[in-house]
């Protein structure tokens, strides 16, 4: 029997919240990320950290490609730089920077979805690649895929309007 392809956190775990320092209000810091059982004919690796319950359309929060199957994990407080260390590139989030951008909903509580796609190939594009444009891409070259949810309530319950660093 295969395993099913995972995607974990030492931060939080399925479903719980996702810890303040992680957030937009602590300053962006990603969280660490772990996978197992990618499949064996695996290439490379694509992540998209997207709120599920953005009001009016998708947000996006963070967009990463080109992961090489040799990393096991990405680690925590990935820089804003669109190539990163090994050929991983961050595309484009929602606030149109190549970076993690942490969860703040305007109210309420949000569930933000990290999806992770094994790819049987190298992406072959520049940085800056949107969701949309990274998903056109993944639906010809996508074995397997893995979810972690975790639940983020800004801490002042308020709407906040994302700064540029």
């Amino acid at each position: 029997m295969v395993d099913k392809m995972k995607l974990l956190s030492k931060a939080f775990s399925q479903g719980e919240s996702i810890p303040f320092k992680y957030s937009y209000e602590a300053g962006n810091l990603s969280p660490p990320l772990e996978w197992n059982s990618i499949p064996k004919q695996t290439k490379s690796l694509a992540l998209i950290l997207e709120d599920l319950d953005s009001p009016m359309f998708s947000w996006i929060h963070w967009i990463v490609y080109n992961i090489p199957i040799t990393l096991k994990g990405l680690p925590e407080g990935l820089p804003p730089e669109k190539e990163l260390f090994e050929g991983v590139k961050q595309g484009l989030n929602s606030w149109k920077r190549n970076c993690y951008g942490g969860p703040c909903p305007p109210w309420g509580t949000h569930r933000y979805v990290f999806k992770l796609y094994a790819l049987d190939d190298k992406l072959d594009v520049d940085p800056d690649l949107s969701k949309t444009e990274l998903i056109k891409l993944i639906e010809y070259h996508k074995i397997a895929e893995a979810k972690l949810v975790g639940n983020y309530t800004c801490k002042y319950e308020k709407w906040v309007t994302p700064i540029e660093k």
